[in-house]
């Protein structure tokens, strides 16, 4: 049974950093591309950052490129969004997912059949 849980999220003032982890079991993890994706109230859920199986290639939303940092460690079957300079724009809830073995790393959310819970990320201005 394949289980994504996130932690570190939190509430932070505009400007601040927080750093998100999502730690995967029931798959070969380096075999996997991972995403997070983001979902503010009222809105549609969003791609925020993906990176491939060996972590060598990332790609980033226009919206959060240069202040966030996509990154895993397969070894510990964990991947991680570092969050910088965030804004209250921000605000959402923050789910990792996982593609299908051996894909590239996507913007699409349907190429991602295993979800996290999601944490709550909050920025007050």
């Amino acid at each position: 049974q394949v289980h994504l849980v996130e932690s570190g999220g939190g509430l932070v003032q505009a400007g601040g950093s927080l750093r998100l982890s999502c730690a995967v079991s029931g798959l070969t993890f380096s075999s996997y591309p991972m995403g997070w994706f983001r979902q503010a109230p009222g809105k549609e859920r969003e791609f925020v950052a993906s990176i491939r199986r060996s972590g060598l290639s990332t790609d980033y939303a226009a919206s959060v490129k240069g202040r966030f940092t996509i990154s895993r460690d397969n070894a510990k079957n964990t991947v991680y969004l570092q969050m910088s300079n965030l804004e209250p724009q921000d605000t959402a809830v923050y789910y990792c997912a996982s593609g299908r073995p051996y894909q590239s790393n996507t913007p699409d959310p349907s190429d991602y059949p295993y979800w996290g819970q999601g944490t709550q990320v909050t920025v007050s201005s």
